[in-house]
C-alpha cells in the first residue's frame, strides 16, 4: 500500500494514468459487452498502472545508484518508458477494439 502512496504523492505520470482509469472504469461497466470483453478493457487500464509502478521502481533505483549522465541509466529509463507506452498503445487499441464500434452505434442512433 506504501507504494501506492508514494505514485499517487510522486508520480504525475502514475495521477495521470489514474485518472484516466477513474473514468474508464465505470464506462467499461456500463458498455453492453460480455464478461471477456468487460476483463480486457479493465486488465489493460490496469495494466498500464502496473507498468507504471515497475518504470517508477526502476527510475527511482537509476537515480539511487547515481544522478549524474550515464549511458545505461538513460537506457534502463528509456526501457522503461517505452514499456509503458507499449501498455497505453495495448490500452488504447483494445478499448477501441470493443468500445469503438458500440459508441460508432449510439452516435448513429442519436444523429437518426
Amino acid at each position: 500500500m506504501s507504494g501506492l502512496r508514494y505514485a499517487v504523492l510522486e508520480e504525475s505520470a502514475f495521477r495521470q494514468e489514474l485518472t484516466l482509469v477513474v473514468i474508464l472504469t465505470p464506462c467499461a461497466l456500463l458498455l453492453p459487452v460480455g464478461i471477456v470483453e468487460r476483463i480486457l478493457l479493465l486488465g489493460t487500464l490496469l495494466l498500464v498502472l502496473i507498468v507504471e509502478l515497475l518504470n517508477s521502481s526502476v527510475e527511482a533505483a537509476v537515480d539511487r545508484i547515481s544522478l549524474e549522465r550515464h549511458s545505461l541509466s538513460k537506457r534502463a529509463k528509456d526501457f522503461g518508458s517505452a514499456a509503458v507506452m507499449l501498455a497505453l498503445v495495448l490500452c488504447g487499441g483494445t478499448w477501441l477494439a470493443i468500445a469503438g464500434p458500440i459508441v460508432m452505434d449510439w452516435l448513429r442512433a442519436l444523429a437518426a
